[in-house]
């Protein structure tokens, strides 16, 4: 049923819970598992002061993200490619899925409503709404969401509290 399995992944706890329900449904049906990190420029544009510098670090994050899929499914014995990309996120995600034969997505999402989600906006929502095939969406729980949300708020505050 499925041969050809794509895991988009940014790094984060609902992209990590996704890869243990990506990797089982490639065990259960012998399917290849592609990672994916997009490094989404379409915030950026060439008159951006240091914007190389900040897509280099996404890059080298995008590598980490997805060393991490690697790693998980050859503990698991599931075949594995991996990739990173630059370009606009459900673009590229898109453009995988028709160059790869990708037949089923597997994404995490932050679970997010209201005006978090009006303001932060979702890339898995997009691609379930125009994705040419099947999206399984994990979904993080409540206080998986909030403890994630928590430490995305430290990372940006030094030591006395401070934002930096």
């Amino acid at each position: 049923m499925y041969s050809e399995i794509l895991v988009p992944t940014d790094g984060s706890k609902a992209a990590e819970r996704a890869i243990d329900h990506a990797l089982d449904i490639a065990k259960t049906y012998g399917a290849r598992v592609h990672a994916l990190y997009v490094v989404d420029t379409s915030i950026y544009t060439s008159l951006d002061a240091g914007a190389d510098v900040v897509i280099d670090a996404l890059e080298r994050e995008g590598d980490v993200a997805t060393r991490h899929v690697r790693e998980a499914a050859e503990a698991a014995g599931v075949e594995i490619d991996s990739e990173v990309v630059t370009g606009t996120a459900y673009r590229s995600i898109h453009d995988y899925i028709d160059s790869h034969d990708v037949d089923l997505v597997v994404m995490g999402t932050h679970g997010r409503t209201g005006l978090s989600h009006y303001l932060l906006g979702s890339v898995t929502e997009r691609v379930v709404r125009t994705c040419p095939v099947p999206v399984l969406t994990v979904r993080m729980s409540d206080e998986e969401a909030e403890l994630a949300d928590e430490e995305a708020d430290t990372e940006f505050t030094d030591e006395t509290g401070e934002m930096e």
